[in-house]
């Protein structure tokens, strides 16, 4: 599994000042969006747009581009461009729905190195979430799109966040069988605070990797909520080093503080000093 992103800024290509802004930001990853925040007339100038930001930062920091979905008119092109693109880290498939699509966007990439996560924003998309995790090596992440979500479930957005745990833990449970990272979806509000928090909190909780993020204000404390502090990090390091100390002597069991530690842990472990940013 790769390194799980705590922290993803969405910004709109079109508009340099918000795409530079986030650019120079501590996110983890900027996702420059060709979709949603993008008007129909003005794909074509955020694609170069996007490749020539990619061109200039993506040697420097991680850059993703949330593609227009399948089947659109400006779909072939994204991709097209985006292959194209030496230091892309990755692309966002919006709309996410059959094993097909994630194939069809691996085959579209080519030889480039970038990777590919899904967006799960359709009722299909969570229906069929467990067949497209597995589709494609090059697919890294999964996504929960929330608005769209709530759009084709007919849900109110003033429905309770608990309501979205059903679905939240069907995306997660298929991105860890599949050995993928899985990342909560925005906020739908730029505020941060405690309504921000707690969501977030809750979900990282849940066994979420980080957040999507759609306004700079927001990233400090999603960075504190999805980084693990000095006392779980430290842990980590207990345990990886007693399950070693125990291979090493031939121990047919290794505990440290009370606990029988097991591969379980140690996979528990290696996830966090992952997200902390360590080597593992």
């Amino acid at each position: 599994m790769s390194s799980p992103c705590r922290v993803a800024l969405v910004a709109p290509a079109s508009d340099d000042r918000k795409a530079r802004k986030a650019l120079a930001s501590d996110a983890d990853v900027v996702v420059l969006d060709l979709e949603d925040a993008v008007l129909p007339a003005d794909k074509d100038s955020a694609r170069e747009a996007a490749a020539a930001l990619i061109r200039e930062f993506g040697g420097d920091r991680p850059v993703s581009v949330r593609i227009n979905a399948l089947g659109t008119a400006w779909a072939d092109d994204d991709l097209a461009t985006c292959a194209a693109l030496d230091t892309l880290q990755s692309i966002v498939l919006p709309k996410a729905e059959t094993p097909a699509q994630i194939v069809a966007v691996d085959r579209a990439l080519g030889d480039s190195a970038a990777t590919i996560s899904a967006l799960i924003e359709t009722a299909i998309g969570v229906r069929d979430v467990d067949t497209i995790a597995a589709a494609a090596p090059r697919l890294e992440s999964l996504i929960i799109g929330y608005a769209d979500l709530a759009a084709d479930l007919g849900r109110s957005a003033t429905i309770s966040r608990s309501a979205w745990e059903p679905i939240q833990d069907r995306v997660l449970i298929a991105a860890r069988a599949a050995g993928l990272t899985v990342t909560d979806g925005p906020h739908l509000t730029i505020a941060d605070d405690d309504d921000y928090r707690t969501t977030k909190i809750r979900v990282r909780d849940l066994g979420f990797d980080g957040t999507w993020v759609i306004h700079p204000q927001q990233i400090a404390s999603a960075l504190a909520i999805f980084t693990p502090d000095d006392d779980a990090i430290r842990d980590a390091e207990r345990v990886l080093e007693a399950l070693e100390q125990a291979a090493d002597t031939g121990a047919g069991a290794a505990s440290l503080d009370g606990r029988m530690l097991d591969e379980a842990l140690a996979v528990a472990a290696r996830r966090t000093l992952r997200k902390a940013g360590k080597d593992v």
